[in-house]
This record gives C-alpha cells, structure tokens and sequence, in this order.
C-alpha cells in the first residue's frame, strides 16, 4: 500500500521542462477559454478553440445532414474542446484558469467579508496561498471508466441514434451525435454504445425522447475497470406496461447482449433500471440484475475497492490515484488523528489512509456505495473504518459531538459540484477539534467559492459560524479529465 509521502515534491514528475509551469503563460495563438451553448439553428458552439490571429471564424451550417465526421468533430468541439492541443498546451490552460480561479477568491475574501488573508506561509506571488504546479494525468487519450449515453433524433434524423448531445433543449436543436471521436472515450464504450443503437434500431419498441410524449428505451451507461470487466446499464420507461410485458423486453435485451450479436461487447454484466423521472437512485427504482456479476472491482492504491452500478468513483482512475495521493500528502495524518472523510463515495480516500491514523469516519449519500465501502474494509483487513449513510448535514453534527474528547481531526470534503451544504460547514467550523480540513473541488469556480467563504471568514452568530476560521494555505490542482476544461482543485485548510 502506497504511504502518504512527500508526493508533492517529487522531481520525477515535474522534470519535463515547461510542463508544470509556476506562472504559465496562454499557449500562443489562443484566445480566451469561453463557456456558451448552442445558437437556434447553429448545432454547435465551440466551447474553446485555436483562433489564429486575424483569421476569421467560419459559420455552422444550420441544416441537418449525414452523419459524417464533421458531426463528430462538432461534438469533440463542445465535449472536448481542448482536444485540438498537444497535452503540455492543455496544462498550460488548466494552470491559468485555476490561478485566475484563486485571484477571485481572494477578492471575495477581502471585499465580501472583510478576511485578512496575509500570512507568514510561503504563497505564491499574487495569490493567498502557496499554488502548486499541475499534476498530469498519467493516462490522457481513453481514460473514461464511467460514460452515460442519451438516445435520440441523430443528424440524419434517425431518433434510435445513441450517442452525446449537441444544441439546447432550451432552443429545440438537440442532435444526438456518436462519440466515436471523443479523445477521452475507451473503444470498449463506443463498442457497446454502437450495438445499443443496433439493437435499439431492431426493437419495435419507440425510445423514449420525452417523458410526456411516451416512449421506452432510454440512456445507456457503461462502467470499465483497467481489468477489462464491462458493466451496462440500461435505463427504460415502463410507461404502462405490464410486468409480463416488461419481462418480455428485458429478455429480449440480455439474449442481444448474451447471443446475439452484442455478445461481441463480452459484457460482465448488465442492468436493468425502470425509471419513470429523469434520475433515479437504487432506493427509488432498484437497479436489476439480467446477467452477470452484480459489482465490478479496481486495484487502488494497493487496495482492491468494489464499485456498485450506483456508486461514485472518479472518472479517471489511473488519475485517481495521484488525486488520492496529493490528499494523503496534504492531510498529515497521523496515529493520533482521526480522519473524518465527507462525501465518501466508496470510501478510497479514507480506505487509503486507514493504517496511518487512529479511526475514519465515512458519510456518504449513496447507500450502495456505503456498503462497497464496507466490503471494501472487510475484504483488505481494515478495522478501524466506520461508514455512515445519509445526508452530511444531518450526520455530521451528531457525528462531531459524540467525538469531542479532545483528538484532533482531520477533515476531507470531497462534494458534488453543488458543494457543502451550509449546515456541514457550521459543523465543521465550530468543531474545534478540526485544525486541518483538505477540501477537493470538482468546480472551484461554483459553489465552492461560498464554502470557502463561510469558511474562512470571521465568526459570524447570524450565519452560526462561531468557531475560529480557516485559512487557505495552498492549492494543487490535480488533472483527471485532459482534454476538457476541467481538473480537479485540492485546498488545503488549517486553524
């Protein structure tokens, strides 16, 4: 199992010059990375694109037309925008955002709350805390374990199209587009994508595109491990069928997958969920097994960690691993702490860095995911773990008091892009046993900025916030998703 060392300051994985840059400068010929949506009558809208100098941007076409690869590059444009540059480019991009990310939460710190952020640490010129470079992602084309597939009207109009979307729902231009040529998605996924259409498109059954407009079949997802095990999902509408007749179809799709000419996808397993509203858990419409294992499995940071249909698990897995590292680094656990892992998911985090500190006390949503962490303790000989299922804000409280004997804690958060709810961070705040907290943000940008907020700012009696603030040290972003905007952001919090 890997220890929490100095991870950080390993020179091998910053040797490459000008690839981990301190203050990296935009990558010549760039304009500024911009977010937008999809114009009525234009299908696509570039999300960030390389324009030369003084060239002129050409203009979509705005009629439908065969399914050819200009659809697919249109589709790489949005879901992938970054995929037109070399992976060094991509950091440099990535550096710059984060950067600009912290400039604004300092000025939100001193302007809004009136929080003095000099401090006698060492922090990065411009910023309030010491920003790290960019950790690559070890693996940057394919490296999707976990994708979801709409089905609708694709660009020859076809509506048993399976595949990403292009457009708004808003302007009523959705286009359903293959992923065949997204730099971030495995073979194995296009591979079973394709033949969910092909079978789709011999099922007498209508897909369903809308709720109240009737249909049927719905989105696919596919969940991969490095092992090659692929689970399927398949997500269906059962409208007013009787459970005869949804017997019947659940029949017919396992026999595609099992003999018929899906069995070339070698499926480990598929799902089967009746869904009747846009997203449902395990809780409200079980997920049913129709072959196969009911789990997958990953080998993680020498542990083996079971992963549910429903659980989450980060999307990069190889990049997973330098994330789950970077955290146990910032941490410092230690024999005399306990680590209090929030939002857990299937509890790597905490899993991980078990030997190292006294107890870790998981709360996770998801309760399928609870229970992989369970087994995942069972299974690797760990002892000291305890799970708890529900919602952080009402756990945690409860959960803080009952430990309140003097051992320190160590927090780690690592939210859905919603962030924390306001009751976790008053929980946190007026623990005093809390002097450290390592906070993982999939969306620094978004709701994570009212959290850091409320975090550090002065005690506060209307808001409850009475323990004594935090402050922001240091920042190191970690990048798990190349070729896309995004990378995840570890801040690391002391008091």
């Amino acid at each position: 199992m890997h220890s929490p060392r100095c991870f950080l300051s390993r020179a091998d994985i910053f040797s490459k010059p000008g690839l981990l840059p301190w203050c990296a400068r935009k990558p010549p010929g760039w304009s500024q990375l911009f977010l937008g949506s999809a114009c009525k009558g234009n299908f696509t809208h570039v999300i960030a694109k390389k324009c030369q100098r003084g060239q002129k941007s050409q203009k979509k076409p705005s009629h439908l037309g065969p399914l050819d690869g200009s659809w697919q590059e249109r589709l790489a444009d949005v879901v992938t925008p970054l995929w037109r540059l070399s992976y060094e480019e991509q950091l440099k991009v990535k550096f710059e955002a984060q950067k600009k990310i912290l400039q604004r939460l300092e000025s939100y710190l001193q302007m809004l709350n009136g929080v003095s952020v000099t401090t006698a640490a060492p922090k990065s010129k411009g910023l309030c805390c010491l920003l790290h470079p960019i950790i690559p992602s070890p693996v940057i084309d394919g490296y999707r374990n976990k994708s979801t597939f709409s089905v609708n009207r694709g660009p020859d109009g076809n509506p048993k199209t399976v595949g990403y979307y292009l457009g708004t729902w808003r302007d009523g231009n959705i286009i359903c587009v293959r992923s065949n040529q997204l730099k971030n998605m495995p073979e194995k996924h296009n591979q079973v994508a394709q033949y969910y259409e092909v079978f789709l498109r011999q099922s007498p059954l209508e897909p369903c595109l809308l709720f109240h407009e009737g249909g049927y079949w719905r989105e696919l997802t596919v969940r991969t491990n490095s092992q090659g095990h692929t689970m399927a999902i398949i997500t269906f509408h059962p409208q007013k069928l009787t459970q005869e007749e949804l017997c019947v179809q659940k029949e017919t799709v396992k026999e595609f997958f099992t003999k018929g000419p899906g069995a070339v996808c070698d499926l480990t397993s598929l799902y089967f969920q009746e869904s009747t509203m846009t997203r449902c858990s395990h809780q409200q419409s079980p997920y049913q097994l129709l072959f196969g294992e009911p789990h997958i499995f990953e080998d993680l940071l020498g542990l083996k960690i079971r992963i549910s249909p429903d659980a989450f698990f980060q999307i990069n897995t190889s990049g997973a691993e330098m994330l789950y590292q970077t955290v146990g680094e910032l941490s410092g656990v230690n024999s005399n702490t306990i680590l209090l892992d929030i939002c857990c998911g299937t509890g790597v985090i905490g899993l991980s860095l078990a030997q190292y500190t006294s107890q870790v006390l998981g709360i996770e949503l998801v309760e399928q995911a609870v229970e992989d962490a369970r087994w995942t303790a069972a299974f690797n000989g760990i002892t000291n773990c305890e799970f708890h299922t529900g919602r952080a804000e009402k756990i945690l409280p409860q959960l803080l008091k009952s430990k309140e004997d003097g051992q320190l804690i160590v927090a780690v958060v690592n939210p859905a892009r919603a962030g924390l709810h306001h009751r976790v961070i008053q929980a946190i705040r007026n623990c005093r046993a809390i002097r450290t907290l390592v906070f993982v943000s999939c969306k620094p940008q978004g709701e994570t900025t009212r959290n850091v907020v409320e975090l550090c700012c002065p005690p506060n009696s209307a808001k409850k916030l009475l323990g004594e603030p935090f402050v922001l040290r240091q920042a190191v972003p970690v990048d798990l998703f190349p070729h896309t905007p995004h990378c995840e952001l570890v801040l690391l919090f002391t008091r």
